[in-house]
């Protein structure tokens, strides 16, 4: 998740060791009544995540994601040819910069759900945010996603 956000393996894995020194050193404070441990150490990492962010200003592209190296951009599963490698390779690459020019509460929303694969209600109570909340976020931010996309391929264009 840090890596997502942060776009630096160095960066992601200090931040990183930062949640679990967090973690443990509040793990007195984890009340199991007001949700799962899981979501805990989630909202943990998130908010550090959020915290470092801010404190560095970061500008720079979301890097990228497993879940963005594995997209099928194309309907042919066989083996790719060496030519829908680079171009599979550039379309990856311009979904991270279009990722990296969302804000981040709407790049947040869009991570959660369409890579990482968590539910509506989980992203809920891990952002601590209603449920509407989290679909109106989702909706912006694929919908802005969608307008950067564009932006950047008429920029390619010339």
């Amino acid at each position: 998740m840090a890596y997502r956000y942060l776009g630096s393996y160095p960066v992601a894995e200090e931040v990183t060791q930062d949640v679990f020194v967090k973690i443990y050193q509040n793990l007195g404070n984890f009340n199991p009544r007001s949700g799962s441990f899981q979501n805990w150490v989630m909202r943990v990492g998130r908010n550090l995540i959020i915290d470092y962010y801010r404190a560095h200003k970061r500008e720079k592209s979301v890097a990228g994601s497993d879940e963005l190296e594995a997209l099928d951009f194309g309907p042919n599963h066989q083996q790719p040819t060496p030519f829908e490698n680079v171009d599979r390779q550039e379309q990856i690459a311009l979904v991270r910069r279009g990722l990296s020019r969302l804000s981040l509460e709407l790049r947040e929303a869009v991570i959660l759900r369409d890579l990482q694969g968590y539910s509506y209600q989980e992203i809920a109570e891990l952002l601590q945010i209603p449920e509407g909340t989290v679909k109106s976020r989702i909706n912006r931010g694929r919908i802005e996603l969608a307008r950067v996309l564009r932006c950047l391929r008429e920029e390619a264009r010339g």
